[in-house]
């Protein structure tokens, strides 16, 4: 299940392109508390033709979280299970729980020619830049220790262990941005967000990915070139 955008309308050319190529798979990573979770929010309502993929989780739902929105929340044997008959993109342990990507929801859309963007934690992120070596990845950078500190106690959802867990995992899960080809600062949200949504239009204006629409444009003019001096 896809939670699309409510944004409908598209420019002529992007719609084109996307009848006619693959959709693109965008990979948004961060340390717990960095912020990508809401931006990717943000940018969902902004960006049309987007869609967002749910993963699954063992872990509890926190407070308004709704199961297939946020997360498929599954115990920990039916995730052994999905494990089992190798139903994940990609899955791992993290904070003491399990996370994993649905492979048919990815590869369905993807195959599809829809744009889809998947938010995971940077071990998750690596696994997938291997098997779908064309997606694009973008780490969430919070601008400070004490600043992603805030954020995860106003958040509200961790214990006392679990927010102690996750600042001493944090330093560690920074180091990998290197890996990624795209850095955003996360100082400002709404600012943030736009750079998010920059990044995707960009991607899709790639002479690569739309070069079938580029081709018979140019073949189009060429053909009209050739009718006019007829």
């Amino acid at each position: 299940m896809l939670s699309k955008t409510e944004e409908s309308q598209c420019q002529p050319q992007t719609a084109a392109v996307e009848a006619t190529a693959p959709g693109i798979l965008f990979v948004v990573s961060s340390p717990s508390g960095g912020g990508k979770g809401t931006l990717i929010q943000r940018v969902l309502k902004r960006v049309p033709n987007l869609s967002y993929s749910v993963s699954y989780t063992t872990r509890t739902p926190r407070n308004r979280e709704v199961n297939g929105r946020e997360y498929f929340f599954v115990t920990t044997e039916a995730f052994q299970q999905m494990i089992a008959a190798n139903e994940f993109l990609e899955w791992a342990p993290v904070h003491g729980n399990l996370y994993g990507t649905g492979r048919s929801q990815v590869m369905r859309e993807i195959s599809a020619g829809n744009d889809i963007i998947l938010e995971v934690d940077v071990q998750g992120a690596a696994s997938v830049r291997k098997l779908i070596t064309d997606s694009v990845s973008v780490f969430i950078l919070p601008p400070s220790f004490e600043v992603l500190r805030r954020r995860l106690v106003a958040r509200g959802t961790d214990s006392a262990e679990e927010l102690e867990l996750r600042l001493r995992t944090a330093p560690q899960e920074l180091k990998y941005y290197a890996a990624f080809e795209y850095v955003i600062i996360n100082d400002d949200a709404e600012r943030a967000a736009a750079q998010l949504a920059s990044i995707i239009y960009a991607e899709r204006a790639r002479l690569s990915r739309q070069e079938p629409y580029v081709k018979r444009v140019v073949e189009a003019f060429v053909l009209e070139e050739k009718g006019t001096n007829n």
